[in-house]
């Protein structure tokens, strides 16, 4: 069988590979400076980081998991190691007793506070400040165009949207 398939320009070679690239090295690059520096992966890292901001620092499991992209499995087993570390806790919903709220614990709280600043400053090093204005401008323009293919209708939108609406 065969297919035919539109093949890529040398110029959209050049650019897919450089995205494929990316994709790969920087998810490597941010765990090793949360781990060396914080202890936590980044996807760690995000969990706490949005339990932070959240309303008295607790969210419903299911938004938790919106918000991180991540299937309730995944952040299930997340959820348990960082409860096991004490930076989290589990708790029933005040609003509904079938669901599962996650609390960021005293000690988490002082970790995000303890790794916020140099994940930050890695983010700004490797991404941020290696782009002009313009082309900050034109990332997000990029990745929109992206993820409306990715995620057409927005079910996963919770961890990339979470900011847009606090500019």
């Amino acid at each position: 069988m065969t297919v035919d398939a539109q093949w890529l320009t040398q110029k959209q070679l050049s650019a897919w590979l450089r995205l494929a690239a990316v994709l790969e090295l920087l998810p490597t690059a941010l765990d090793g400076q949360l781990r060396r520096d914080a202890q936590l992966t980044h996807f760690d890292y995000q969990v706490l980081a949005m339990l932070s901001e959240a309303p008295d620092r607790a969210m419903r499991m299911a938004k938790l998991a919106e918000g991180t992209t991540a299937t309730l499995a995944r952040l299930s087993h997340v959820v348990q190691r960082l409860e096991t570390r004490g930076l989290l806790e589990r708790v029933p919903c005040p609003g509904d007793r079938r669901a599962t709220n996650a609390r960021l614990t005293e000690a988490g709280w002082q970790k995000v506070r303890q790794a916020a600043p140099g994940h930050v400053t890695f983010v700004r090093d490797h991404v941020i400040d290696a782009l002009t204005p313009d082309q900050i401008a034109q990332l997000a323009d990029i990745t929109e165009a992206v993820l409306k293919r990715l995620d057409p209708d927005a079910s996963r939108a919770g961890m990339y949207r979470w900011y847009d609406s606090r500019d």
